[in-house]
């Protein structure tokens, strides 16, 4: 029987946990707007109550923006974390930035998923012990899985804290806004690896980008997983109330 590479394995995971986050991220922000317009059958109180439930992950998001930009000293307009329509999308928060260049442009777009992503990634450390569960799950150690599992339910204040790290975990993504300068940073990377090979820097470039995609990948692993385990029974609540109150109400929300 064939063994996976390592290295295949990782990237396997990669894309599982990423292609799931994309897919929770889309679906939480639809359905939850669904129950929210069904329970009030108003569609501004509908908007306010959706963002006062994610408002934790808004305010960490925006204030991450505002800070980046005041360490790289780029001025920025007034912290704005009340929701609004702009054309046929939501904004949950914006911060108005002074106009620079790519590479602080991209920091500061990146700000979020890096401030999210360690406040995620500590709680799950520090209270819910998910390495050792997603450790656990990885290798099919069913008992071990149940055994970590149940020392994370019975952790202190634990809905607190899964709540915070729902909130903080589906708003840290980058908005459209936010990525417009990564492309950038993509080329002028490629430029510069093209330069260290180019000059004879081959294996110093392959071993010192090896080690440090591995450890980047498996912190992506351990953010994604993390976000999505305490995303399970917030979305289960999610799903049954939808379902309970579009038969009471007899109405049914269609998503496009």
């Amino acid at each position: 029987m064939a063994v996976l590479n390592p290295a295949w394995l990782l990237l396997a995971e990669l894309l599982v946990v990423l292609g799931l986050l994309l897919w929770a991220d889309r679906w939480l922000h639809r359905h939850l707007q669904g129950v929210m317009y069904l329970l009030s059958n108003n569609e501004m109180l509908a908007l306010w109550l959706y963002a006062i439930i994610l408002l934790p992950g808004v305010f960490l998001h925006e204030v991450s923006h505002a800070l980046a930009a005041f360490i790289v000293g780029v001025k920025i307009g007034r912290i704005n974390i009340l929701p609004r329509r702009v054309g046929k999308r939501i904004q949950l928060g914006f911060v108005p930035v002074q106009q620079t260049d790519f590479i602080r442009a991209s920091l500061i777009g990146a700000a979020p998923l890096l401030c999210g992503g360690l406040a995620v990634i500590a709680v799950g450390y520090k209270v819910f012990g998910t390495p050792q569960l997603i450790a656990a799950l990885a290798a099919q150690d069913w008992v071990a899985a149940l055994k970590a599992l149940s020392a994370a339910l019975h952790a202190p204040d634990v809905w607190i804290w899964a709540y915070l790290v729902f909130a903080i975990g589906n708003t840290m993504l980058p908005s459209r806004s936010d990525i417009h300068a990564w492309p950038y940073m993509g080329f002028v990377a490629v430029v510069l690896g093209f330069l260290v090979l180019l000059f004879g820097g081959a294996a110093l470039l392959l071993n010192g980008l090896g080690q440090f995609l591995t450890v980047a990948v498996r912190l992506v692993v351990l953010l994604g997983g993390s976000t999505l385990l305490v995303d399970l029974p917030f979305f289960a609540a999610i799903f049954v109330a939808e379902k309970v109150l579009g038969h009471i109400t007899g109405r049914q929300i269609q998503y496009r």
